[in-house]
């Protein structure tokens, strides 16, 4: 019966000091209202679990220079007709029968007159035509 006792004093001295408490949750993903210092670390773990890879594919020097080539002539006739569509110079010269090729499409400047330009897009591989007219402001 002593130990029985003893046994019992020992369980209701340590209840006491076994305080309970209410729990509360905290999210750790920023999107649900987690902190923001956790978004990098989450995205580090998330992309060293992806298993999916980009496949890589090397361009010869020939190809990068054709595209920086066709890059280049495509932001020359934007940049020169564009004032003339804004109508902040209309003095511009617009040559007529303007050609271009640039990969699977051949871009032709087919008119332009006061009112609009017109541009026809050709793919080159299904012959189908794509005619734009963007007219002029100003």
């Amino acid at each position: 019966m002593k130990k029985f006792i003893l046994m019992a004093v020992v369980c209701i001295c340590t209840t006491h000091y076994a305080q309970g408490t209410e729990l509360v949750y905290t999210p750790i993903n920023p999107s649900f209202g987690g902190s923001a210092l956790n978004g990098s670390f989450l995205l580090s773990k998330a992309q060293g679990q992806n298993k999916h890879k980009a496949e890589l594919s090397e361009k010869s020097f020939e190809e990068k220079v054709s595209e920086a080539l066709e890059r280049a002539t495509l932001s020359d006739i934007v940049s020169k007709y564009k004032d003339t569509v804004l109508g902040e110079d209309s003095n511009v010269d617009i040559g007529e029968d303007a050609s271009f090729i640039s990969g699977d499409y051949q871009i032709d400047i087919v008119s332009a007159n006061s009112d609009t330009i017109t541009i026809q897009i050709t793919d080159l591989l299904s012959n189908k035509i794509t005619i734009i007219e963007i007219p002029k402001f100003g």
